[in-house]
């Protein structure tokens, strides 16, 4: 390592790999609100953050096991869960008085049709402005789940077994993987008719 006098010791997220500080200020020189997508092994994260003097101010922070609330039985891991997550803190940014943001994905490579995009599109389609290139986000069978079940019916066909082990955690939970696009379609209606009633009620009030 440098000892020089010149030599500056980067700050300890930069390090570890975590944050990208140049990216992140030419987000907050913009001074809108950011809709920042993290994923984890097992979860993904959504938050709408805005930038204060004193530091970040979460608006709305949720992750894939709040679905649980809608009936999600589901993987929280998959862009069906992405997309729905994206839709709630959508609706729940726009609430609370949050029209516009800024996508940020951290350290994550943009790859057209990923996980973090779906968590986009359920933001878009909530009604949140985000500006986007149409290019990277999935298609409408991919947030369905219509590839898991293709995938799940032609396993079965072939191996039960198999079938089961590969799929114990949707079978556990009650849900069929080759029924998740019907399941994904049902609970995306719930969020959509209790946040349109109550988005409704705010504008009412106003």
């Amino acid at each position: 390592m440098a000892k020089t006098g010149r030599y500056k010791v980067p700050f300890r997220r930069r390090r570890l790999g975590l944050t990208n500080y140049r990216k992140r200020r030419k987000m907050l020189l913009g001074r809108t609100p950011r809709l920042v997508v993290r994923r984890t092994n097992k979860h993904i994260i959504a938050q709408v953050v805005v930038a204060r003097p004193q530091g970040d101010e979460t608006v709305v922070g949720l992750d894939t096991r709040y679905l649980a609330k809608w009936g999600w039985k589901g993987d929280g891991n998959n862009t069906a869960a992405a997309y729905l997550l994206g839709l709630v803190i959508g609706y729940k940014a726009r609430a609370r008085g949050v029209e516009r943001a800024v996508l940020d994905i951290g350290l994550h490579r943009p790859t057209s049709g990923s996980r973090v995009f779906a968590v986009l599109k359920g933001a878009l389609d909530a009604g949140l402005e985000i500006p986007h290139s149409e290019d990277v986000l999935p298609d409408e069978e991919r947030i369905k789940g219509e590839h898991i079940a293709e995938y799940a019916q032609s396993l079965k066909e072939k191996s039960e077994d198999e079938y089961k082990r590969r799929f114990s955690r949707y079978l556990q939970r009650g849900l069929a993987p080759e029924d998740l696009p019907k399941h994904f379609e049902e609970v995306k209606a719930k969020i959509e008719g209790y946040f349109s009633k109550l988005l409704k009620a705010e504008e009412a009030k106003a």
